[in-house]
Parts: structure tokens; C-alpha cells; sequence
């Protein structure tokens, strides 16, 4: 069991500064791609939040992923900078056309150099970050790209998904390389000045139910597989916590889950869905008391945002009868490659996968 670390948004905000400083000097243009292969800690976050002040685009990449997956993402966004922690240093010799940091204790006294406040000159517009997918099939997911402007919109989105709100203690044990963990675990809730727990290194169930009962967690969004481990673990009674918020994404929860979840923690288990490309387009609104969760229900559609059901035809399918989940931008409908279906009162359900895909659960 690792140590805790806690940082304040003063440490953050320095410690960004400089990086972005340091990309200055080492002529890092803006809009050309700074990958990042770290956990959590306080060099990720410098790397992340200062690679924006620069105008640079930030590539958070997952740190498990090995030689030919790094190879493969690197080769799509052409990184002017790869950025790699002590673990993955091995992994710069397959990258000699790329210039490499190790973020190491060296890395971080280096930091100290550079001052710690930046003039930074970004426009909503410009974009920010490349995210990669998951769990598709294909030999190297998508990379969506996302400008300024949508940390505002992952924000709004994070009110109805995970119910984040100022007073929250929040915590999203995902990994901020994937779509829950960057945008509803880091920086929608960062935006909004609730302080974040997030998860380094290697899982373990019983550490996270540790760390909800110290760090007096109010707000947990995880994935399905971080409850079913934890209901597996069999040490909730070790760490009781009682939650005011609690939601889930990334795959249909089965009811044996569900339960244990709100009896040990004591509030309704709420759904968030959506993708990387879209967001979060349906919701069970964690902490709406005038919201009636429906259990399997992957809720209802955030306001904004219009969802349905569509036939091959791109027909609306009517209640009961299984479709496409497609979600209205600009002039058509975007498929989100899930099949599904809604109830006579408008709730939304999952139905399987469109597409081929391999799920990789945790």
C-alpha cells in the first residue's frame, strides 16, 4: 500500500507554470503535441495543465501500454515531446525522433528553475488535447481532438453526470489517460474547485475503500469493475463510508453490484453515459432528489443535448424496440455504436455494442 499525497491548487498552478516555461526554452511551438505517460501525481498534473498555459497540446497517454502501443500513438500525433515516467524510461530507446523527458526527482528540481507564474495566451478555439479511445478493435483507436472551450463544456456536463458541485470531497479512482478519469475525474471538477482523489499505480479495492473512509470521500464516480472489486474484496466492513453522491460508467452494472453499492454506501447508484467523441449525453443526476432513478436505466438525456433511438432507417424506434443510441450535432445524427432502447417515460437502456469490440474491464 503506496503512501498518500496530497497537493493544493497553489503547487499545481506553479508547478505548470514552469513546465510551460520549460516547453518555451526548449522552442515547443503552440499546437504542437506534448504525450504524457504518467500517473497521477504532481508531475502529471504540471505536464497536463502546463502544457495548455503553453498553447501546446497535451496527448495523455495510459501507462500500461507497451512498446507497440506507445509506438503506434506516437506515430499518429507526432509528439515534439514525450514525457515518460521512471517505469516506462526503457520505453524512449523505440523513440530516438522524439525528444524525451523522464519525470523523475531530477525532472521535478529541474522545474524550479523556470518562474512559477505564465502569461498564458490561449483562445477557446485552439485546441487543447488528443484523446484517445478505447476498447475498439481497430489496431490504433481514434484520436478526438478537444479545444479550450470544451473544459467549459465537460464542466456543465460533469453537473448532471457525476452531480460534482463546489463542497464536494470528489474522488474517480479511472485513469485520467481515459475519458472519466481526464474529464469528469480531473478536469471538470479542478475547474470547479472541488478538490479530486485520483488513483497511481497498481489497483487495489480495499485501498480505495481505505482512502474514502481517510479522505472523508463525499462524491465517488468510478467505473462498474472498481465496485464489483470492491464488493469482491470483502473489506467494506473494514472502512465504512457513507456517500452523498455515487455513479458509474463505462459498462452495464449487474444487480448484485448495484445493491451492495447503496447498502454499503448508502445512496442510489447513478449511470453516466456517453463517449469520448460526445460527452455525456444521459444521465441519472447523482444527488437530484426530485430525479427517480430507474435500476439498468442509463437515465435520461442531459438538457442541451437530444438522444434517441434509431432503426437502420434512421427512424425513431418506439418504446421497447431495440436501435441505435444516436445523438443530434449540428445538421445530422452522430451514432454512438451502441445498440439500445427507451421506456414509455423517456428512460434510456443498453442493448450491447453496434460494432465489434474487445472490453478490456479495468
Amino acid at each position: 500500500e503506496g503512501p498518500y499525497e496530497a497537493l493544493t491548487f497553489g503547487a499545481i498552478g506553479r508547478a505548470a507554470s514552469r513546465f510551460a516555461h520549460l516547453l518555451a526554452a526548449r522552442g515547443v511551438q503552440p499546437g504542437e503535441r506534448v504525450a504524457i505517460m504518467l500517473e497521477p501525481s504532481l508531475a502529471f498534473y504540471a505536464c497536463l495543465f502546463g502544457a495548455l498555459k503553453a498553447g501546446a497540446i497535451a496527448v495523455p497517454l495510459f501507462t500500461l501500454f507497451g512498446p507497440d502501443g506507445l509506438r503506434l500513438r506516437v506515430q499518429d500525433c507526432r509528439p515534439r515531446l514525450l514525457v515518460l515516467g521512471p517505469e516506462q524510461r526503457g520505453l524512449a530507446a523505440g523513440h530516438p525522433e522524439v525528444e524525451t523527458l523522464v519525470a523523475d526527482a531530477g525532472f521535478m528540481r529541474g522545474l524550479e528553475e523556470f518562474p512559477s507564474r505564465f502569461e498564458a495566451h490561449t483562445a477557446a478555439e485552439d485546441l487543447a488535447i488528443f484523446q484517445y479511445t478505447s476498447g475498439t478493435t481497430r489496431a490504433l483507436p481514434e484520436a478526438v481532438r478537444h479545444t479550450h472551450r470544451a473544459v467549459v463544456t465537460v464542466m456543465v456536463a460533469a453537473l448532471y453526470g457525476t452531480g460534482v458541485r463546489p463542497g464536494d470531497r470528489f474522488c474517480c479512482p479511472a485513469s485520467p489517460a481515459w475519458g472519466q478519469g481526464l474529464w469528469h475525474g480531473t478536469l471538470a471538477p479542478l475547474a470547479l474547485g472541488v478538490p479530486v482523489g485520483a488513483w497511481a499505480g497498481r489497483f487495489d479495492a480495499g485501498r480505495l475503500l481505505q482512502a474514502l473512509r481517510d479522505w472523508r470521500i463525499t462524491n465517488l464516480a468510478a467505473a462498474a469493475t472498481h465496485y464489483r472489486l470492491m464488493k469482491n474484496s470483502g473489506r467494506a466492513g473494514q472502512y465504512p463510508r457513507r456517500l452523498h453522491k455515487m455513479s458509474f460508467t463505462g459498462e452495464p452494472i449487474d444487480d448484485d453490484t448495484r445493491s451492495w453499492a447503496e447498502r454499503t454506501f448508502g445512496t442510489t447508484l447513478c449511470s453516466m453515459y456517453g463517449t469520448t467523441e460526445v460527452g455525456v449525453i444521459l444521465a441519472n443526476y447523482p444527488g437530484a432528489v426530485d430525479f427517480a432513478v430507474k435500476p439498468g436505466a442509463l437515465g435520461r438525456p442531459v438538457p442541451g443535448v437530444e438522444v434517441a433511438v434509431l432503426d437502420s432507417a434512421q427512424r425513431p424506434c418506439p418504446p421497447g424496440v431495440v436501435g441505435e443510441i444516436q445523438v443530434r450535432r449540428r445538421a445530422g445524427w452522430f451514432a454512438t455504436k451502441d445498440r439500445g432502447h427507451t421506456d414509455s417515460e423517456g428512460y434510456f437502456y443498453h442493448d450491447g455494442r453496434a460494432d465489434d469490440v474487445i472490453i478490456s474491464a479495468g
